[in-house]
């Protein structure tokens, strides 16, 4: 009885060590994104250029730039340059969890909250001046 339960133990171990999500986070430091959110009963897109220090937001016909901290090839602080209210001006932590292909899935917090969301982008351009959903 306690041969099978090592035994299971050290084989669980092996396939849960050799399952590793796939991380190529630094593909994603820069270039053109799109991510799309439920806001309110629609879905909205959100497009988004960023380069290693400057992330530019296109929502609603509108930008807004932010500044960008990477911590590590994963994970980077975006705080809004010109915040327009108390809210905007807290920083926020960005987590990218697993890549694939021409997308990632992120977890993004307020800085010091642990209220944590996720969501997904897709990288529509290699060019971190512009979208362009042509080009990859």
């Amino acid at each position: 009885m306690k041969l099978r339960f090592t035994l299971f133990c050290i084989l669980s171990l092996l396939i849960d060590g050799c399952y590793s999500p796939e991380r190529n986070c630094v593909d994603f430091k820069t270039g053109a994104f799109e991510f799309e959110a439920l806001v309110g009963t629609e879905v909205e897109t959100t497009t988004f250029v960023r380069n290693d220090s400057i992330e530019i937001d296109y929502f609603r016909g509108k930008s807004d730039t932010s500044s960008i901290r990477w911590i590590n090839d994963c994970e980077y602080i975006v705080q809004k340059i010109n915040p327009k209210s108390m809210a905007e001006e807290k920083a926020i932590h960005m987590k990218i969890l697993t890549t694939d292909g021409n997308t990632y899935t992120f977890e993004y917090n307020v800085v010091g909250e642990d209220r944590k969301e996720r969501g997904k982008a897709v990288k529509v351009s290699s060019d971190p001046i512009k979208p362009n959903k042509t080009t990859n």
